[in-house]
């Protein structure tokens, strides 16, 4: 089992409760400059306490079974704006929100996420028209979605 492996298996068995999930595992440098970066996200709302007491999980039995011999860095955080939607319960904790939709034939699409079903989404897709923004009720697949990103509104 490779690190990552390890370090996703461990996060998950130390999660509060099933309203946690694991976003992404993600592990950079060589030996002697690891990081493991931990994304943590909940349904509900979390702290940076849940985040301390899950760092804390991962390094105790990360040192138990003598996973690194080398100094490493552990960091657990919530994915931030920075990081795309990856999964499709990130989407749904997202309804009512503008995200950014950057899809497979690489074009943008802006607006709002009304609904996440099944295999789609339902998008209010902005529409530009001479000048005016207008809004169209589109249904767009998972599967031509290659980046979602959640745009700030400070209105």
């Amino acid at each position: 089992m490779d690190l990552k492996d390890f370090v996703e298996k461990v996060a998950l068995t130390s999660l509060k409760d099933e309203s946690y999930f694991i976003v992404d595992v993600i592990v950079k440098g060589a030996s002697g400059k690891t990081k493991i970066l931990v994304l943590l996200d909940s349904d509900n709302n979390f702290n940076i306490d849940d985040c301390a007491d899950l760092s804390r999980a991962i390094s105790n039995e990360m040192e138990a079974e003598a996973v690194m011999d080398d100094p490493y860095i552990l960091e657990v955080s919530s994915p931030g704006l920075d990081h795309p939607l990856k999964l499709k319960r990130q989407y749904q904790k997202n309804v009512g929100r503008d995200l950014k939709l950057t899809l497979t034939d690489a074009s943008i699409v802006k607006g709002k996420l009304i609904e996440v079903c099944e295999n789609t989404i339902k998008f209010e897709k902005e529409v530009k028209e001479k000048k005016k923004i207008g809004s169209e009720l589109v249904e767009i697949n998972f599967d031509t979605i290659e980046k979602a990103n959640v745009l700030v509104s400070f209105k």
